[in-house]
C-alpha cells in the first residue's frame, strides 16, 4: 500500500475517533448525572472517578478508530453491491456483534479499576452479569448505537460529496466566494459513444464504473481531488502547491494509463473492448464558493475551466493523449523522467490570445 493511500486512510478514520470521543464525553456526563444516586453494587453501573474517565475516553476513541478502519478496509467493500436497505441491516448486525464484544472486554476492565481488583475477580464478573441485566446495559447500547449511526452517516455523506468538500461545508470555508490558483485536468474517454452502442447502456454503466474505479487510484496517490463526473468525462483538481509537488498532476495522468493497461485483459474478457482517454491540463485563477438552494454544492468558476476543456478537446486534432499549457509547464519542475514537446501556438475557440501547447512523454529508460 502506498504512503499516499495510507495517509488518506488515516485522514478518513480520524473523524471516526473524534466523533466517538465527543459522544463519549457527552454520554459520560449524562450517565453520571442520571446514575449518581444509584446503588452501584446492584445496578451494574460503574461509578465515575478520574481513573475510570481516564480509561473510558481513550477507549471509546480507540473504538471509533477501529470502526473507521473496519468500515474503510472491509465492511464497505463487503456491501458495495448490496441495496441500501441490506447495506444498513447488514452493517448494523455486524457492528452490533462487534460492539458487544467491545463491551465484554472494556466493562470488566473498568469494573476492576473501580473495585480495585483483578479482571478475573468473581466480584468483577458478578457485577458484569448484573450490568447485562440492567437498564445501564441498554443505555450503553443506545449510546454506542447513536455514535455508530452518526459516524456511518458522516462516512456516507463524505463519500458522496468528498471528504474535503464535506468539511469545507461544515467550517463554511467557501460560504463567501474566494479566488484561488488551481490546476485542472479534464479527462475524456475516447470512442465512448461507439462503445456504449456496442455493449448496451447497462453494460456501459458497468464499464464506466470499472473505468472510474481504476483511474481513481492515480488521483488518490497523487493528491488530486475529483471535482466532478460528467458522463464519460472526469475533472480532477489540485491546489498549485500539491500539483507542483513531485509533479503530481503529470504523474497522475501516467499512473491512470498504466493502471488501465494492467486491467486491459479483464476489460476485453468482460466487455470485448478497452477504455482509452485523453486529457488536458492547465493552471489559472478560479472563484470557489457555495452555490444552490435546493441542493448546495461547492463549485469552481472562471475562464481557467473553459480553457482546460478547450485544450483537452484538441488532443484528437494533434493525435496525442495529453496536452498541457505553457503556464502549467512554467510552474512545474519536470525531472528527467518526463520530456515536454512543443505542439502548437494555438488559438482556442472563444479566446482572443493563443496558448502554447505541449505534450509530455514518459521516459522509460
Amino acid at each position: 500500500m502506498t504512503s499516499q493511500k495510507i495517509n488518506r486512510i488515516i485522514k478518513q478514520i480520524i473523524p471516526f475517533g473524534v466523533i466517538w470521543l465527543l459522544f463519549g464525553i457527552i454520554f459520560l456526563v449524562i450517565e453520571h448525572a442520571a446514575t449518581k444516586d444509584f446503588h452501584y453494587s446492584t445496578n451494574g453501573a460503574i461509578k465515575l472517578n478520574f481513573k475510570i474517565v481516564l480509561f473510558a475516553l481513550p477507549a471509546v476513541t480507540m473504538v471509533g478508530f477501529i470502526i473507521g478502519l473496519i468500515e474503510l478496509l472491509f465492511i464497505n467493500n463487503l456491501f458495495t453491491k448490496k441495496s441500501f436497505f441490506f447495506k444498513v441491516i447488514g452493517k448494523l448486525i455486524l457492528y452490533a456483534l462487534f460492539l458487544f464484544v467491545i463491551i465484554c472486554i472494556t466493562y470488566p476492565i473498568a469494573a476492576s479499576i473501580e473495585l480495585k481488583t483483578t479482571v478475573l475477580s468473581t466480584e468483577v464478573w458478578t457485577k458484569f452479569l448484573d450490568f447485562l441485566n440492567s437498564i445501564t446495559f441498554f443505555s450503553t447500547a443506545f449510546q454506542m448505537a447513536v455514535s455508530l449511526i452518526f459516524t456511518l452517516f458522516y462516512y456516507e455523506i463524505s463519500e458522496k460529496v468528498g471528504a474535503n468538500a464535506f468539511w469545507n461545508f461544515i467550517i463554511g470555508k467557501y460560504h463567501k466566494p474566494k479566488n484561488e490558483l488551481r490546476v485542472f485536468m479534464f479527462l475524456d474517454m475516447k470512442s465512448s459513444t461507439a462503445i456504449a452502442e456496442k455493449i448496451g447502456h447497462k453494460q456501459y454503466f458497468k464499464f464506466l464504473k470499472w473505468y472510474y474505479n481504476i483511474i481513481s487510484e492515480g488521483v488518490i496517490k497523487y493528491s488530486g481531488e475529483i471535482y466532478q463526473y460528467v458522463g464519460d468525462e472526469m475533472v480532477v483538481s489540485w491546489k498549485v502547491s500539491l500539483a507542483k509537488n513531485n509533479e503530481n498532476c503529470i504523474k497522475c495522468f501516467f499512473k491512470m494509463k498504466d493502471d488501465l493497461l494492467e486491467q486491459k485483459q479483464l476489460f476485453i474478457n468482460e466487455f470485448k473492448d478497452f477504455p482509452k482517454f485523453k486529457a488536458g491540463i492547465h493552471v489559472g485563477e478560479v472563484t470557489t464558493g457555495e452555490i444552490g438552494k435546493i441542493k448546495k454544492d461547492i463549485i469552481f468558476t472562471g475562464d481557467t475551466l473553459n480553457t482546460t476543456a478547450r485544450i483537452q478537446s484538441l488532443c484528437n486534432d494533434f493525435s496525442v493523449d495529453l496536452l498541457v499549457s505553457e503556464p502549467l509547464l512554467k510552474i512545474l519542475e519536470l525531472g528527467p523522467e518526463f520530456s515536454p514537446k512543443f505542439i502548437a501556438h494555438q488559438k482556442l475557440r472563444g479566446k482572443e490570445n493563443p496558448v502554447k501547447l505541449y505534450t509530455i512523454t514518459e521516459n522509460t529508460n
